[in-house]
């Protein structure tokens, strides 16, 4: 390939150097051709696309310090599930062995989604919906997230409530579930545990710690079903309040103020899972709970069932597809590390969870020996494990009531910096989108709490727990799961790999190895697909203990899901149809970014093209002076006539690492670069 330099002979001085450093867009200099005489190229040149004034790029805020950004990421990710659902699963799925398809799929799939969020947020800095402009006819895919998010946030906030509600409770010097002489107790209360093996009458007794949340916090015997609420009660109400209020003054300011009170919630639990530990440990019958969960049995693995529980949690517990990690990142600095960020917080996730095994399981243990039964009949998942079995472990040891304050600081501290980060998605992803919201943030910010408080309401009803299990059931469960899948297609094969990559070297410095591209292209949404489809086929209507949903209840659920997936395809069909142009053109115009919308028009879609790019690598030439150009048409024959244009990117200050030559059919010859500042 022909490759000549342009000297610039007559340059107009609209060029200005760049002097900003965070600037993403591209910097267009129109050159324009006056004549050609011995080989030398006399050139006019235009400043196209002015760059961003220093006002205009640091209008978005950033966070005080990195370590704010870690703490919030991690304090989001690592929430009460790593608690009350995997060390269940591990338990469950044949102990250590379920640990060989956990860390499988969090290193070809978890690990790669994490990083591909943290980047994407990072480079467009903008919320869930705005990061969309790279691909316009899938900006759906955000407003899809949100809104689970928001769903999200109904029943999240209610089980922070929950623990707020036990946490003043146990200020007590007899904690109100070790006996059964409460106003709230009923007659098939027993202060023994009854076991499976008992006879007919023991098998119908409850304990004083199930009835307590039952019947003493939820009043869910005054409710017959979901179609009998009743008010809200006026206890949890309170609690919800209190809630909501923390979550606003956390929030109102933007990560500014969030990122100081993740200080306090990030790093909480770990002080309070190490005290448990310590204590745990040293109870009778803890090693049998901990040789419970860490028992391997590699035949486990053999099962399907294995493989899907793993794959599943890895979605979830890394907090994935709920645009919190896109909205985080996006108040990064443009040059901030995101790659070393994801490798950290996926880690120290799943370290979390594991150790938080050993934590839960010495307690069980505990428990089993205590009323002699077997581990299997204490362990459970879910609210039934922090609120009825680990309360009535923590009954059982000297100094109770001062441990399970404790231990409900801790479950307050994990609630309320995922509740934080579900909260700031919504916020964010809204106000970048509708920059009137952006000037009133605190007013939008107390309008999104105001409104999730109300709705709220009827998870802290007489029946509220009903209402709860079925958000929980439909809310984010296969609706999340197509949200990431649509996600990883549209950044992998409509804005593509190379592009993608390419936005990365430009903030890090370093493009990503093959690995990451390749689990970007195939691996991870093959994994996605595979996990959708297995929630879909293994789908199974909710219930409550005993209690079976009526069909009009599951209806309301697929409602609430479809809801969230229908955005999707409701934004495709709107952004289609008002997009100008004929069929090809309005195509063109939905899936090529919006900072290359140019090529659209001078009939240049890269995704349209078959004919590889020219590429090549000037990372020898610093500081070349402004307007300088290459020249590198795609045809040898190419002649660059008197009059022809060419675009290219302005020089001064930054250093090319990527030259992208496109060829068109006719004089001009376009010519975009990438950049990556000094």
């Amino acid at each position: 390939m022909n490759r000549s330099k342009c000297s610039v002979g007559l340059m107009s001085s609209m060029v200005a150097p760049a002097k900003e450093p965070n600037t993403m867009g591209l910097k267009a200099v129109e050159l324009v051709l006056v004549k050609e005489q011995n080989g030398v190229q006399l050139t006019n040149s235009t400043l196209i696309n002015p760059p961003q004034t220093p006002v205009e790029a640091q209008e978005r805020e950033t966070w005080s310090k990195k370590v704010d950004f870690l703490l919030s990421v991690v304090g989001f990710a690592v929430d009460l599930a790593n608690v009350w659902r995997f060390p269940y699963l591990c338990y469950k799925n044949g102990g250590g062995a379920f640990l060989v398809p956990y860390l499988l799929f969090m290193v070809i799939a978890g690990m790669p989604l994490f990083y591909m969020e943290l980047a994407l947020g990072q480079f467009n800095r903008e919320g869930a919906a705005g990061v969309w402009k790279i691909c316009p006819i899938l900006k759906g895919v955000g407003f899809a997230v949100i809104l689970v998010s928001l769903y999200v946030g109904f029943f999240y906030n209610v089980i922070i409530a929950w623990a707020l509600h036990y946490f003043f409770s146990s200020f007590t010097t007899e904690l109100p579930w070790v006996h059964c002489n409460n106003t709230w107790n009923s007659p098939s209360c027993s202060d023994t545990r009854p076991s499976n093996s008992s006879g007919l009458n023991d098998s119908f007794r409850t304990t004083p710690a199930a009835e307590y949340f039952e019947r003493g916090v939820l009043h869910l015997h005054e409710s017959r079903g979901i179609d009998d609420l009743g008010p809200p009660r006026w206890q949890l109400t309170f609690c919800l309040v209190l809630v909501i209020i923390l979550l606003y003054f956390s929030l109102w300011k933007g990560v500014k103020t969030s990122g100081k009170v993740v200080w306090i919630t990030a790093t909480m639990p770990y002080v309070v899972l190490f005290a448990l530990l310590l204590r745990g440990i040293t109870l009778p019958g803890a090693i049998d709970g901990i040789r419970a969960y860490l028992s391997v049995d590699f035949h486990r693995l053999c099962e399907a069932s294995v493989w899907i529980d793993a794959a599943i949690q890895i979605c979830f517990s890394l907090g994935i597809g709920f645009g919190v990690l896109i909205a985080f990142s996006s108040y990064n600095k443009f040059t901030n590390n995101c790659y070393r960020d994801a490798v950290i917080t996926t880690s120290v996730n799943a370290l979390t969870s594991f150790s938080s095994g050993f934590v839960v399981f010495s307690f069980l243990g505990h428990l089993a020996q205590k009323h002699s039964v077997p581990i299997g009949e204490v362990a459970k998942d879910g609210p039934g494990l922090i609120f009825i079995i680990y309360p009535e472990a923590l009954a059982t040891l000297p100094l109770s009531s001062a441990w399970a304050v404790v231990f409900f600081v801790m479950l307050l501290t994990l609630g309320i910096d995922s509740a934080m980060g579900g909260m700031e998605s919504v916020i964010t992803g809204l106000i970048d989108e509708f920059q009137l919201l952006h000037r009133h943030r605190e007013l939008f910010t107390l309008f999104i709490v105001l409104a999730t408080f109300l709705l709220s309401l009827f998870c802290v009803t007489n029946g509220g727990i009903y209402v709860f299990t079925l958000l929980d059931h439909f809310a984010a469960g296969t609706s999340i799961l197509f949200g990431v899948l649509i996600e990883a297609i549209g950044v992998a094969w409509f804005y593509g790999v190379r592009q993608f990559s390419d936005d990365i070297k430009q903030m890090t410095g370093t493009r990503p190895s093959l690995y990451w591209r390749l689990c970007w292209k195939f691996v991870s949404p093959c994994f996605l697909l595979f996990v959708v489809v297995v929630s879909i086929v293994t789908f199974r209507p909710p219930h409550y203990g005993a209690y079976v949903f009526p069909e009009w209840a599951n209806v309301l659920g697929w409602a609430i899901a479809v809801s969230s997936m229908s955005m999707v395809p409701i934004y495709a069909a709107y952004k289609f149809c008002s997009l100008p142009g004929s069929l090809r053109e309005k195509l063109a115009y939905a899936i090529t970014p919006e900072k290359e919308r140019e090529l659209v028009e001078s009939g240049e879609v890269r995704q349209f093209t078959s004919e590889p790019r020219a590429t090549s690598s000037l990372a020898g030439l610093p500081n070349l002076h402004p307007a300088t150009c290459v020249l590198c048409p795609i045809r040898r024959n190419a002649e660059h006539r008197p009059g022809g244009r060419v675009l290219c990117v302005q020089s001064a200050g930054v250093h090319y690492t990527t030259v992208v030559c496109q060829d068109t059919t006719k004089p001009p010859n376009t010519l975009l670069f990438r950049v990556k500042p000094l």
